[in-house]
Order: C-alpha cells, then sequence, then structure tokens
C-alpha cells in the first residue's frame, strides 16, 4: 500500500587521509602538529569513526565505500534469522532489545488494571508469545471469517467484503486509504491503490527468467502446503486457481516506476462517476461497508487498474475469488495462528525469496507486533529512557543549519531563476521538523486485548485504527501525527504537510553521536537531514509548495533545467552493477538518489558554515574534512542476502547502500579534492558530467 528506508570507535588503528595524492594501496597518515593534537584533547570529543571497519588495501579513489568499510565487509556475518546487516540494521536490533526490557518489564508487574495500557502491552505481548494456546486455537480464530467468505452469493457481496477484508487487517485487490489531498492540502481525502499480489512486483508473475520460474513454481507449492496444513478442500487445484487469479490481477499492475509519480497517481473521481470507470464494481456496497458512502468524491491512484480489474472480475467465477480470499485471510494471519502455518509462511516468503535461513526467535516477532499494534505506548518509555534532551537541542541547531545552507545553496544556483528561487526558498522556511518523539501521543483507550486471542488483538486493533482513519475526514489535518514511532530507526519527508521527521531511535551513532565532534555528525546525521530535506525538491517533492499542495511552481525553462539533470543520475545510477546480471534501476530509484545527493552536499555546507571560518581540529589523524565523508560512508555500511537485494532492487526506491555512498560522492567536487581524486581513478567523473542539483 501506499504507506509510504554500532561499532565502538577503536583508537589505537590510526588511519590518515589527508596524503591522497598518491597512488599506492595504503594511504599514508599525516603528521600532526602540537597545536593540533592539544585542540583535540581540549575538545574531549572523539573523531566518531570505527578504523577498524576499514579496508587499507583499498585505494579510497577507486571505491571509498570499500575503503572505509572493506575489512567490516570482510569479516561481518549475516545473522542467521536476518536477511541484512549493518548500521540501519543493527541499530533495529538494538531498538528492538531496549523495547523488549520495556515489554519484559511491565509484563513482571503484578495486578495491572484491566484496561490500562501496561496491560495491554503486557497481554497482547503474551498472546504473541503463547504458542501452546495457539496450537490449539489452529485455524478457529479465522473461522468467522472463513465461514463469511464461504456465505458470499453474488459478486456485490464479494466486492462489499473486499472492504471488510481490508478492515480487520487481511488482503484485498485494491486497498482503501485516507490522506492529506495532494492539491488541497487543507483537507483530507480517500483514496484507491492498487494491490492484491502475494509477490514483490508484477514482473514477479511474468519474468521466464530461471528464478522468476522457480519462484512461482514455489509459490504454487506453498500455497497449497497451506491449505493441506488448515485443512482446505483442494489444495493443488486451489493453489493454481491463486496464481492464475493473481497473474490476472498482476496485469493490471502499473509498474514501480509509474507508481511513484505523484502526477500520474492524482486522479479525482466523483462517486457518482466510479460506475462509468467500473461498472461491474458494486461502489455502493464497497464505500458503504468502509464507512464512506457520503463522500462526494475519490482519488483513484492508478484508473486503468481499476478499469481493467473490473474485467477481471467479470472473467472469474465467485467461487474462484472466494478462494483467493480465503487464501489473503490465511495468508496475513499465518503467523498469528500454528506453528506449522507459521513456519510455513516463514520457509516461502522469508526464506525462498529473501533467503533468510532461520526464523527469528519468537520474542523479537512478540516485539514487532507490539510495535506495530502499540507503538506509541511504549514510545513513551522509550524515549524517557533513550533520548536525551540534549540530543534533541543538537539536533534542532543542526536542522536550522542545514536549512540555512539549503538557502544559500538555492541562491547561488546558476541554472534556477529568480522567481523559481524565491518559491523554493518559501518552501525551505515552511519545512516542519519533528526531532524524537510527538508532542501528542496516540490514545489506545478503545482498544481491547486479551492474552489468549492473538488474532483477535489485531483484529480489534486494525477496526480501531480504521475508525480513527475515517474520524479524519471531518478535519482538521492533523499536524501532530507521526507515522513512525520513536523507537523505528528510519526518517521520513511529508510532501503533504511539508515535515522531516526524525525518530529517537536513528539519534545515536553512527548517525547522530553525542560523543563526536561535529565533522562526523555533519556527515552522518546532517546527510540524513539533508536527505529528507533533498525529498521536499526530488523529482516527486519538488511538485509540491511550502502549504503541502501539488501544483507548477517552476518556469517551464527551470523545469527543463532540473529535468536534464535528473536524466543524468537516472543515467549515473543505471550504469551501476547489483550483480552481473542486475542494474540499479535510476527511474524507480531517482528521488531518493537525488536526496542522497543534495543531503550530503548540503550537509558539507553547513558543516563548513558551523566552523565559522576556523579550522576543523585534526582528531584521530584526519582533517575535519576527511571525518565528514568518512562519517557519511560508514552509515551506509550493510550486507544484503543475494535473494533479497534482488526483490530490492526490483521494488525498492533506495539505491543499494554501497552505490549510495558512492553514487552522491562521486558527484561533489570537495570530495575530489578532499582525496585527491583524479582522471583515471574508479571514482572518477569528469566536471562537465558530474550532476549538481541543489
Amino acid at each position: 500500500m501506499k504507506k509510504v528506508l554500532v561499532g565502538g570507535l577503536c583508537a589505537s588503528l590510526i588511519v590518515g587521509l589527508a596524503a591522497c595524492n598518491n597512488k599506492e594501496a595504503e594511504v599514508k597518515a599525516p603528521e600532526t602538529s602540537k597545536t593540533e593534537t592539544a585542540a583535540a584533547v581540549e575538545m574531549a570529543l572523539t573523531s566518531g569513526i570505527d578504523f577498524a571497519n576499514f579496508d587499507k588495501s583499498i585505494r579510497p579513489q577507486d571505491d571509498f565505500y570499500g575503503y572505509v568499510n572493506g575489512t567490516w565487509l570482510k569479516n561481518t556475518e549475516i545473522p542467521s534469522d536476518r536477511t541484512s546487516t549493518g548500521a540501519f540494521y543493527d541499530l533495529r536490533e538494538k531498538s528492538r532489545d531496549d523495547v523488549k526490557a520495556i515489554i519484559e518489564e511491565v509484563a513482571a508487574t503484578p495486578n495491572l488494571i484491566a484496561g490500562s495500557d501496561e496491560q495491554k502491552v503486557a497481554d497482547l505481548y503474551r498472546s504473541f508469545m503463547d504458542t501452546d494456546t495457539l496450537n490449539q486455537l489452529g485455524t478457529a480464530p479465522i473461522q468467522a471469517e472463513l465461514d463469511k467468505i464461504a456465505a458470499l452469493k453474488t459478486k456485490a457481496d464479494l466486492v462489499s467484503y473486499f472492504a471488510h477484508s481490508q478492515i480487520i487487517g487481511s488482503g484485498t485487490p485494491f486497498a482503501f486509504y485516507i490522506d492529506v489531498d495532494a492539491k488541497d492540502s487543507s483537507r483530507y481525502a480517500t483514496h484507491i491503490w492498487q494491490y492484491g499480489l502475494s509477490l514483490p512486483e508484477k514482473d514477479y508473475y511474468f519474468n521466464e527468467g530461471e528464478r522468476f520460474v522457480n519462484i512461482r513454481k514455489a509459490f504454487v507449492e506453498h500455497i497449497e502446503k497451506m491449505f493441506t496444513i488448515a485443512g482446505f478442500k483442494d489444495p493443488k487445484a486451489s493453489a493454481e486457481q491463486v496464481l492464475a487469479l493473481e497473474t490476472a490481477i498482476a496485469s493490471r499492475h502499473w509498474d514501480v516506476v509509474e507508481t511513484r509519480d505523484s502526477t500520474k497517481t492524482y486522479n479525482l473521481y466523483q462517486v457518482k462517476d466510479l460506475a462509468k470507470l467500473a461498472p461491474d464494481i458494486d461502489w455502493t456496497g464497497y464505500l458503504t461497508t468502509l464507512g464512506v458512502q457520503d463522500q462526494k468524491d475519490i482519488i483513484i491512484n492508478q484508473p486503468s487498474f481499476i478499469e481493467g480489474f473490473n474485467e477481471v472480475l467479470k472473467a472469474n467465477e465467485l467461487s474462484t475469488w472466494q478462494t483467493y480470499m480465503k487464501w489473503q485471510l490465511l495468508t496475513h494471519f499465518a503467523g498469528e495462528m500454528t506453528g506449522k502455518l507459521d513456519h510455513e509462511n516463514f520457509e516461502f516468503f522469508s526464506k525462498t525469496l529473501n533467503g533468510q535461513a532461520e526464523q527469528q526467535p519468537r520474542w523479537k516477532r512478540g516485539v514487532s507486533t507490539v510495535n506495530n499494534l502499540l507503538g506509541e505506548v511504549v514510545g513513551k518509555v522509550y524515549v524517557k529512557r533513550h533520548f536525551a534532551p540534549a540530543a534533541k537541542e543538537r539536533m534542532q541547531v543542526l536542522v536550522e543549519n542545514l536549512r540555512g545552507a539549503y538557502g544559500t545553496s538555492i541562491d547561488n544556483l546558476e541554472w534556477m531563476s529568480a522567481g523559481t528561487k524565491v518559491a523554493a526558498k518559501d518552501k525551505l522556511a515552511k519545512f516542519d521538523p519533528k526531532i524524537g518523539y510527538p508532542d501528542r501521543w496516540e490514545d489506545y483507550s478503545k482498544l481491547t486485548i486479551k492474552a489468549d486471542d492473538l488474532i483477535g488483538n489485531n483484529i480489534r486493533a486494525n477496526e480501531l485504527g480504521h475508525e480513527k482513519e475515517l474520524e479524519k475526514l471531518a478535519g482538521p489535518i492533523r499536524k501532530w501525527e507521526w507515522h513512525m514511532t520513536p523507537q523505528t530507526v528510519n526518517a521520513y519527508y511529508n510532501p503533504t504537510m511539508n515535515e522531516i521527521v526524525f525518530p529517537a531511535a536513528i539519534l545515536q551513532p553512527p548517525f547522530f553521536n553525542m560523543q563526536a565532534d561535529d565533522a562526523v555528525n555533519y556527515g552522518g546525521i546532517g546527510a540524513v537531514i539533508g536527505h529528507e530535506m533533498g525529498h521536499g525538491f526530488d523529482d516527486q517533492g519538488a511538485k509540491f509548495d511550502g502549504e503541502g499542495n501539488m501544483r507548477d511552481w517552476w518556469t517551464e525553462q527551470d523545469l527543463s533545467e532540473f529535468a536534464i539533470r535528473g536524466k543524468a543520475l537516472v543515467a549515473q545510477y543505471n550504469g551501476y552493477a547489483v550483480f552481473d546480471d542486475l542494474n540499479v534501476n535510476g527511474e524507480l530509484t531517482l528521488g531518493e538518489n537525488i536526496g542522497d545527493l543534495s543531503g550530503v552536499t548540503i550537509a558539507y555546507k553547513a558543516y563548513k558554515k558551523s566552523l565559522n571560518g576556523k579550522e576543523a581540529p585534526v582528531i584521530d589523524g584526519l582533517t575535519g574534512d576527511e571525518r565528514f565523508f568518512i562519517g557519511f560512508t560508514q552509515i551506509w555500511r550493510a550486507k544484503i542476502k543475494e535473494e533479497s537485494m534482488r526483490n530490492r532492487v526490483a521494488t525498492d526506491p533506495h539505491s543499494p547502500a554501497k552505490f549510495r555512498s558512492l553514487g552522491a560522492l562521486s558527484n561533489m567536487p570537495q570530495f575530489y579534492t578532499t582525496f585527491d581524486v583524479k582522471e583515471g581513478d574508479a571514482m572518477y567523473i569528469a566536471p562537465e558530467n558530474r550532476v549538481k542539483i541543489w
């Protein structure tokens, strides 16, 4: 659906990067003056760099990512219960450990008050961990829904059930959601988005390559096994039916590049005209079941999908659709039922599709369940324990310094006209930064949680979530709302709110280090801040103004210049080979690549501005500029299973971590100067071909 990315310092290993004017494999360390050493001691700050990760056999001019992270890449094994490891992923594990401690402490508290947040956290976790009860229950928790599916008499009943299925948290061929109207940010609007596939993307249903053929074969075998375990009739024939129907649905899907185009996906329809778009869909029953029957208009994100789906709906018998909906129900709740269903679900979606060797310990998945359903309850405690007020204050300074540097950069753009610059700076001034945690916390008072009813807990949480979404339609816009919990290791930009959001959990080393000097923090969290700001000015974010409205605030010439630069970046990333037979999709990743390039460029300018004309101290043998670029590159250290990486390249708008570093730095003149990158070096791009956007 639309909604919709830490090693300690080893001070004994001193690797200098100042003398980079040679072609030697090992870069020599510079001499450090007594004055510089004294300054570093006086500051009492570390460099914030983990030198043990470096691989000095790699020239930084050829592969800076490998130079900074190479030894870590060689020596690090991906844990068997994960598909990836690295800076982001390890912090997520730490956050999960921290939340586990909170949950277990709450669960150990005697005599919890019924209906309290503490009781809900404790009993939700217990309901997930009580595998004996889940095994005894079998498929009984979903029997009422299976009966409803079996009782469907008409296609109109079926369409109404699509809506009901989504409300309870199961699957549906197209998804309903409520979000700010992209062309009128003062109101919420209803939307419909294409959905309904079990495999990652439409190409998985049609690609005749061996890997995809094997995945489809394994998918059918998986469905058959799931239906057999659940005791459903005709498991083999049913599995073939599901694949055939999902293939028909996939044939009508827009691809991943089309779906990220905010102009193409904004299609406002009057509800009364939906019958013209798709006459065989009972829109009245569908919208009534959702509780939005009084809405006058709705945004259809992919109209041709809905038109095509209408034909798929007509062409397939009701019994086929009932089999498909049984599958949706079973696969969406498999991880919350018997051990056999849970294991088989893991075997296909985690092991076969993503290469995960072993299933995560149950407690990890239990913590994820609590985070998903009661995230801000534990988030309140998490913030108190793991996010100091001083960290928020320092982040606020960083954000404003980045904002100032962005403004200066806009002023200095040679390709942008004065009028467009005024509009760009107006948008920049209206960025709303949210740091750490919400000012107003989510209310869970209406949610009933029972220690012996895991699926019921999920369904009730989904139903309550739907009710809360419906309440938005009465307004006003909930500017206080967050779309990530404080314990989430991530960040985001929301164009219709024009907000940049940084949860507490990402504000830790190597991204944000309160013990390190400014250089590594500007290279780390500064680049993250700049990245999210950059989304406000990427190929899609730049379509929105400072109020969050999608409108054209560019001159025709400026927009043409902007597009030329975007095309150059697409070409650059298209040239990066992830595997011998697979390259980065430059079109799919364009927005994130603009964010990365803008982020590190503006963060560098902000860092230099923060020095107020003074020279940065040399710390651990490194100049400030060297620490900045290393700080940026070490946040991207990552290893990912090949199967998972292939899925990500097909579906993820982010480039693989290596190219997020190399791609951005290869366009920065300051990086060339700092590390003496010259023609003939692998990272060299001729000056006239380097991309500068913001």
